[in-house]
C-alpha cells in the first residue's frame, strides 16, 4: 500500500504579516524536497475541504463562531499575540482539516498504509476555546475523534514531537483515557505548559521535557522511556503524530539542536507500535519548522520513513 501526502494550494493562501515564522515558503520548501526522485511513488493528493461541523468534534461553537468573526474581507487581522487571520485563512484552516479527516479515512478503509497531512496553519496550540500559537483549530484532535466517531477507534495515541508543547491537545484530551497524549518539548519554552507532573487523568498525558541544548541523545532517550513505554502499555489502534520539525538544530525558535535522522528514528520507532497493535495505521500532521532546509531535510525523511512502510 502507498503512503498518501494531502497538500492544497489554499495552505500558501493564509498569509502572515513579513518576518512572521509561520509562512507560506515553509510548504514550498517542502514541495522543492518532494521532487526528488525518492519521493515518485509518495500519492499525493489535493485535500478536500472539511466543514464547520467537523470542527465541532473538539471545539464549541462558540470557539468556531469566534474564529470566523476573526477573517478579514481584506489584508490581516492580528487577532491574538502571535495569531493572524487573512481572507482565505479560514478556508485554509478547514482544509487542514478535511486533509486529516480524509487521511483517517484511507487508512482505516486499507486504502493507505499511512499518511502525511502537508497543511497550514498547524494545530495543536488551539485549546478547546482559544486559537494561540498560530493556531485557529486542533486538527490533530479532530482527526481523533474522527477516528473514534466514524471507525470506531477505541485507543488513539497522539505522538507530538513539536519542540513546542501542544498545550491545546493536552488540553482537550486532559480528562480523556480513550487517548494516550506523548509529548517531547522544550522546557522552559513557548506556551509554558508540559511539565512531567501533568499527567492527565490515570496517567493518559505523558510529557517528556528537554532542557535546552539537549540534544539527539537525551531526545531518543526520552523518547524510548517516556513515550514507547507509555505506548507499549496504552496498546494503540491508530496512532497520530503531531510532527513539527522546529527541535532542528536549525530552527531559529528552540535550542534542542535534533538532525534530521532523529525524527527518521522517531518515525521508525512508532512505526513499530503501530504495527503491532495498530494495523500500521499511522496518520501524521505537520506542525511547526521554522527553518526551511531543516524543514524540508527533516519531513523528507520522516515522509520517507512512512514510504517505506
Amino acid at each position: 500500500m502507498a503512503t498518501f501526502l494531502y497538500e492544497n494550494p489554499v495552505f500558501l493562501e493564509h498569509k502572515v504579516p513579513e518576518g512572521h515564522p509561520e509562512r507560506p515558503d515553509r510548504l514550498r520548501a517542502l514541495n522543492l524536497a518532494l521532487e526528488h526522485p525518492n519521493f515518485a511513488e509518495l500519492k499525493r493528493i489535493k485535500a478536500p475541504r472539511g466543514s464547520e461541523e467537523l470542527v465541532l468534534l473538539a471545539h464549541p461553537e462558540d470557539h468556531l463562531r469566534s474564529i470566523v468573526r476573526e477573517i478579514p474581507e481584506e489584508d490581516i487581522n492580528q487577532f491574538e499575540a502571535d495569531t493572524c487571520a487573512s481572507p482565505q485563512s479560514l478556508v485554509a484552516a478547514l482544509t487542514a482539516i478535511g486533509g486529516a479527516v480524509a487521511a483517517v479515512d484511507a487508512v482505516f478503509s486499507g486504502e493507505a498504509n499511512n499518511a502525511f497531512v502537508a497543511a497550514r496553519p498547524p494545530g495543536h496550540h488551539a485549546e478547546k476555546m482559544k486559537a494561540m500559537g498560530f493556531c485557529f483549530f486542533n486538527t490533530i484532535a479532530i482527526a481523533a475523534r474522527h477516528a473514534q466517531k466514524a471507525h470506531g477507534a477505541e485507543r488513539v495515541a497522539i505522538v507530538d514531537w513539536d519542540v513546542h508543547h501542544g498545550n491545546g491537545t493536552q488540553d482537550i484530551f486532559w480528562d480523556d483515557l480513550s487517548v494516550l497524549f506523548c509529548s517531547t518539548h522544550q522546557m522552559p519554552l513557548y506556551p509554558g505548559t508540559g511539565a512531567k507532573d501533568e499527567t492527565g487523568v490515570d496517567g493518559n498525558i505523558v510529557n517528556a521535557p528537554l532542557s535546552p541544548n539537549s540534544g539527539s541523545e537525551h531526545f531518543r532517550d526520552a523518547f524510548r522511556t517516556r513515550v514507547l513505554s507509555a505506548l507499549d502499555d496504552f496498546r494503540p489502534d491508530f496512532v497520530l503524530i503531531s510532527a513539527g520539525f522546529d527541535a532542528h538544530h536549525r530552527d531559529p525558535l528552540a535550542q534542542i539542536n535534533l538532525v534530521a535522522e532523529d525524527f527518521d528514528w522517531a518515525t521508525g520507532r512508532l512505526m513499530e507500535v503501530a504495527g503491532r497493535t495498530a494495523g500500521n495505521r499511522i496518520v501524521s500532521l505537520l506542525e511547526g519548522g521554522y527553518d526551511l532546509q531543516g524543514l524540508a531535510e527533516s519531513a523528507g525523511m520522516h515522509i520517507l520513513r512512512l514510504m517505506r512502510g
